[in-house]
């Protein structure tokens, strides 16, 4: 499914060109998603050929980071990436840069398949909010909620989820649902746009959690192609 440019005029996303403006932007009304859109100097992906990860996902620290013989170009993308994380760890974050070349499918989930290249919402049990950028292509794509569905609200979806349950549509198949992470999961609907988070841009998205005051924001992993190089992805 191809992805688009940001939508414009869209309410759900905000724009912002700054970092304290990332921060201080609510989420209120139909804005789930603030980007702060910036180009960022440096090759990047000379770091990634530099770091030369194996397949799945490899977490860098900043001592890998630091070791790794580059070009000018690449030691200033190494400091966006160094500068990036030390902003949200004084805010307390917990920050992963991750090289990945690929990630695992979900294989048996049934009519639900619940790996992170299915439009998904994040979810926590206290409030929370989720920071990413991606600093190669291709970069993470996320879906307006106004144009997607829950699978588990698809009435035939929700029958073979049934069937495998073997119970009855009450308390304990909604559980059911919660604990497999089936209810996490969106299908776009027909005409849907979905769109791209960008290569630089650093986001912060709602997360899903009691008492959240708007809905979470629908995003997935870009498919896989032959041939490209990892995705190098900052996650908090």
């Amino acid at each position: 499914m191809t992805s688009f440019p940001l939508p414009c005029g869209y309410p759900g996303i905000r724009v912002v060109h700054s970092f304290e403006a990332l921060l201080a932007t609510p989420f209120e009304s139909e804005c789930n998603a603030i980007c702060w859109r910036r180009e960022l100097p440096g090759d990047f992906e000379e770091v990634v050929r530099a770091l030369g990860a194996g397949s799945g996902i490899i977490t860098i620290d900043d001592g890998r980071l630091r070791s790794l013989t580059l070009s000018e170009a690449g030691r200033g993308a190494v400091e966006s990436l160094l500068c990036d994380q030390q902003r949200l760890r004084a805010l307390g974050q917990a920050p992963l840069l991750d090289c990945i070349d690929g990630y695992q499918r979900d294989v048996a989930a049934g009519p639900v398949p619940t790996d992170v290249h299915s439009f998904h919402v994040d979810s926590a049990p206290v409030a929370t909010d989720t920071f990413l950028c991606c600093y190669t292509a291709p970069a993470s794509e996320g879906l307006r909620n106004d144009e997607a569905q829950r699978r588990v609200d698809d009435p035939t979806t929700r029958a073979q989820l049934l069937e495998r349950f073997g119970g009855t549509d009450g308390p304990e198949f909604v559980a059911h649902l919660s604990e497999h992470c089936f209810d996490l999961h969106y299908t776009p609907l027909p005409g849907a746009r979905p769109f791209s988070f960008g290569v630089g841009n650093l986001w912060r998205i709602a997360v899903q959690y009691p008492g959240s005051p708007v809905r979470a924001c629908i995003h997935r992993a870009p498919p896989s192609l032959p041939g490209q190089l990892p995705r190098l992805l900052l996650i908090s």
